[in-house]
């Protein structure tokens, strides 16, 4: 996932002058592109190793809430996904040089949230797809039309960030992406029971 994240940022730093208004406007989409294609590569692996070896009978035959198994898979991927966008995000502020003045905290309560919804559905969509022949492939055919508010409203509040605007103008896509993370995480808790024994 990291490789994935620092090679998509150093190919696309070619494509531009470091700190031109180029740069500036296309950095936000070249950010999100890496989050989200290398946290696919994440939620790929979710539960196929229960389901090559088996254990995922045993995991479910536990005597607890089967969302209490979806809510550790959602924070170990949050968790791995997040430690990688820790480390892409100032390789790509050097790369770019992009200038966030006093817009750190806005910027990682974006990807703080933008990176929670997206685990939220992408683990109860790595639990339905994780059974077919073509996991790979049927995993984000079903997760990027739903994750498009997120991906949408990340972007735009990124690039709100790197034009140093106000916190009132952002608020207003993390608004969406809050509505977005509550809803989706309640859904999937309550659903994903469900779908495992499906």
């Amino acid at each position: 996932m990291l490789v994935f994240c620092l090679l998509v940022v150093v190919i696309f730093s070619f494509t531009f002058d470091p700190g031109s208004t180029y740069a500036k406007e296309a950095a936000p989409g070249i950010l999100w592109v890496a989050f989200t294609f290398s946290g696919m590569l994440g939620l790929n692996r979710t539960f196929s190793q229960e389901v090559d070896t088996g254990s995922i009978h045993g995991v479910l035959l536990a005597p607890l809430d089967h969302g209490a198994i979806y809510l550790g898979k959602m924070i170990g991927s949050f968790v791995f996904m997040f430690l990688v966008e820790l480390i892409t995000l100032p390789a790509i502020i050097v790369f770019f040089d992009l200038n966030l003045e006093n817009h750190y905290l806005q910027l990682f309560t974006i990807i703080l949230l933008a990176t929670i919804g997206f685990v939220s559905v992408g683990t109860l969509f790595s639990a339905m797809t994780v059974h077919t022949k073509t996991r790979e492939l049927m995993l984000p055919i079903l997760l990027f039309p739903v994750m498009i508010p997120v991906i949408i409203s990340a972007v735009n509040a990124t690039s709100s960030i790197l034009n140093l605007e106000e916190w009132e103008r952002i608020f207003g896509w993390i608004r969406i992406l809050l509505a977005f993370d509550i809803v989706f995480i309640t859904v999937s808790y309550l659903t994903f029971g469900y779908v495992v024994e499906e």
